[in-house]
């Protein structure tokens, strides 16, 4: 009896023992279905919350834009306050870019504010448009898809925003 107790301990004690389960594999599944149920319930419902604020964002982007055109056509200059939109406009464009499963290519967009071709007017509409194309393609995804056109397009939008608020 001795011998087999100790064979018995040197099995278990390898986690190789066939008759019993591996500790912590039944863990998992000794939680009642109902449970199991309610945490996939509550994934699905985050990953439905989280595809929602990320088209919320796409609107407010297009709002944003829609508003610095309608401010830079009124006064003909960015004020301060168009320059924090701006700002917003950036990070917002990162969040989206970040949800979509993008990578950040800050290092990549070396922006040069030395243009002399430039211009205030072409750039904001400019900025307009492509907001407009980011939220019509975040409209055309689902939670389960990966855009690489929306990724693109938030990457657009963010040069652009960087741009100008640099280069003004």
């Amino acid at each position: 009896m001795v011998g087999a107790f100790h064979c018995y301990a040197q099995s278990a004690a390898d986690n190789q023992s066939s008759v019993f389960g591996k500790p912590g594999e039944s863990e998992r599944d000794d939680r009642p279905r109902t449970i199991r149920d309610t945490i996939q319930k509550m994934r699905i419902e985050k990953e439905k919350k989280d595809f929602q604020r990320m088209i919320e964002r796409g609107e407010e982007v297009v709002k944003i834009a829609a508003d610095l055109e309608q401010s830079l056509e009124q006064k003909g200059q960015l004020t301060g306050e168009e320059i924090a939109k701006l700002a917003s406009v950036e990070r917002l464009a990162k969040q989206i870019r970040s949800d979509l499963g993008g990578g950040d290519e800050d290092g990549a967009d070396v922006i040069r504010s030395q243009n002399s071709g430039f211009n205030v007017v072409e750039a904001i509409k400019t900025l307009r448009s492509s907001t407009e194309d980011l939220f019509n393609e975040l409209k055309k995804t689902t939670r389960f898809t990966i855009s690489a056109t929306a990724i693109q397009s938030s990457n657009a939008v963010l040069r652009l925003a960087r741009f100008m608020r640099i280069a003004r």
